[in-house]
């Protein structure tokens, strides 16, 4: 999809810059050179209200920059001096008359309309019904007028060029064209000449972060624009890391003032808002907080989100609303303006481990320690379809870890339970493609991610190692011990090949190729 931007729209954009910027000769040679005018207002409201309370001369002096149909002009100007008549503030009105170009204009195209306003001027009295002939009145007109005018102006958000340029490059740091903390030159765009790089599986530790074994994380994730990487600890708190270094983000007040993001009881699970503004934690209680990820302030608590701990979370496309799961063997939608729970999916027989919007939003995907993956309406809330996992030895349920969309085929999605087998599915709960570890004991899988581009499953069993499978080849290409005790879970950073892995032994590692 290409957009095409009007040139139009540019020198509007230019216009409207200049005129904040108070560069009025500037701004004045520019709508001449280019017979481009702004037509805009501050607020269309304060704009028809200044007419309809005849505020002529806000009115007046806001018209000076736009461009209006003479005709309107004309009826304008035409109000503006009958209610100085009115006044009785003679000698402003004769020279609005005769003086300004709406009145010339009439003088020459309608004269009689002209002379009506002279003979009003001559008069020793007023009266409404000789001003008003066709029976209106001054509000009436005055009414008629701010709506006439009302459609030839519009509002734009104020500093609207600098918004544009502060959204395209939050967009190319979301696209990691931009590295954390890069210094870059608008001008010439030198910082943003990254090539996307090639899928590769992690061989080596880049980094390694020490937490007391008795305050392990339990949860972290990398932000969608590759900026940040957050973790959560048993001990309730939230850190937001430099993952190159290492270490703490000092750049964050909050944190430099050892103000930390902090939840009551252990953090089980994260996710970030698209935008990468908002970070949702989940905690063992079953509360779930919101936070502002550069103030560090919580912007809303659901402190009873689910009756137990809360295993996994995903923010809506519109940032509007929380997909939750919980232990308590529900998945739930909450509102972040209302602060309550808006709906519910019942029908899991067990815990309920992850849960993920389906691209669309239309469905959602909830995996459970009850063997089964779920697809529910998002809208209704009913349970549109049940797919059975793989595997278990005693024919017993297996213990679903997770589920995951395939980045580059909407229509796919990875399951990984609790057996020695990853599993591609469609839609439809059929088996497109398995992975295994090709271990008979102490194998089985306790957590997965997927690379950026879906080139690539990881899998960490309760052997402490790595798996990384290739989806182009279907095989097994790298194994990697990554900790020494059992792997609690995996995160991936969103354009870098950067894996992260945290574990009880208190250690939270990144590892690269």
């Amino acid at each position: 999809m290409s957009i095409e931007i009007e040139s139009a729209d540019v020198v509007r954009l230019i216009q409207q810059y200049l005129k904040e910027s108070n560069l009025s000769r500037t701004l004045a040679v520019l709508q001449e050179e280019t017979s481009i005018s702004l037509n805009t207002v501050d607020s269309q409201d304060a704009f028809t209200a200044d007419i309809n309370n005849g505020h002529w001369d806000t009115v007046l002096k806001a018209i000076q920059t736009l461009k209006l149909p003479d005709k309107k002009l004309i009826d304008l100007y035409e109000q503006v001096v009958i209610e100085l008549i009115e006044l009785r503030e003679l000698g402003a009105a004769r020279s609005l008359l005769r003086q300004t170009d709406p009145m010339i204009v009439m003088k020459q195209a309608e004269p009689e309309r002209y002379l009506h306003l002279e003979n009003l001027l001559a008069r020793s009295y007023f009266d409404p019904r000789e001003a008003y002939p066709d029976g209106s009145t001054k509000e009436r007109r005055r009414a008629w007028i701010a709506q006439s005018l009302a459609g030839e102006v519009s509002v734009v958000p104020p500093s609207r060029l600098l918004a544009l340029l502060g959204q395209a490059l939050k967009w190319q740091q979301h696209q990691g064209l931009l590295p954390p903390g890069t210094q870059i030159d608008l001008f010439r765009g030198k910082a943003a000449m990254r090539e996307q790089e090639d899928e590769k599986f992690p061989t080596q530790l880049s980094r390694q972060i020490k937490f007391g074994a008795k305050s392990h994380i339990e949860s972290a994730a990398f932000s969608p624009d590759g900026q940040y990487l957050v973790s959560g600890s048993v001990d309730g708190f939230i850190e937001v890391w430099n993952f190159t270094t290492g270490k703490i983000r000092k750049d964050l007040k909050y944190q430099a003032a050892e103000n930390f993001m902090l939840m009551e009881e252990a953090v089980l699970c994260m996710t970030f808002s698209r935008d990468s503004e908002m970070l949702a934690t989940g905690s063992e209680g079953g509360q779930i907080f919101v936070w502002k990820i550069a103030t560090g302030q919580c912007l809303r608590k659901f402190e009873k989100a689910h009756s137990k701990g809360v295993t996994s979370l995903q923010f809506s496309k519109d940032n509007s609303q929380l997909l939750s799961a919980s232990f308590d063997m529900t998945v739930r939608i909450q509102g972040l303006k209302s602060g309550k729970t808006l709906k519910e999916f019942r029908g899991h027989s067990s815990y309920v481990n992850c849960v993920t919007f389906t691209p669309d939003g239309h469905q959602v995907l909830s995996a459970s320690s009850d063997g089964t993956v779920k697809v529910w309406n998002t809208k209704t809330t009913e349970c549109q379809n049940t797919f059975k996992s793989l595997g278990g030895a005693a024919g017993g349920d297996v213990h679903i870890n997770s589920v995951h969309i395939m980045p580059r085929n909407m229509d796919q999605m990875v399951v990984c339970n609790r057996t020695n087998t990853v599993v591609i599915m469609n839609m439809q709960g059929q088996i497109v493609r398995s992975f295994s570890s090709g271990k008979r004991e102490g194998g089985d899988f306790i957590c997965c991610c997927l690379s950026p581009r879906g080139e690539w499953i990881y899998c960490v069993g309760e052997d402490f190692i790595l798996y990384c499978f290739s989806t182009a080849t279907g095989k097994l290409e790298r194994t990697l011990n990554v900790h020494e005790k059992d792997v609690i879970g995996l995160t991936q950073h969103p354009h870098q090949n950067l894996l992260g892995t945290y574990s009880e032994d208190g250690l939270l590692r990144i590892w690269k190729p």
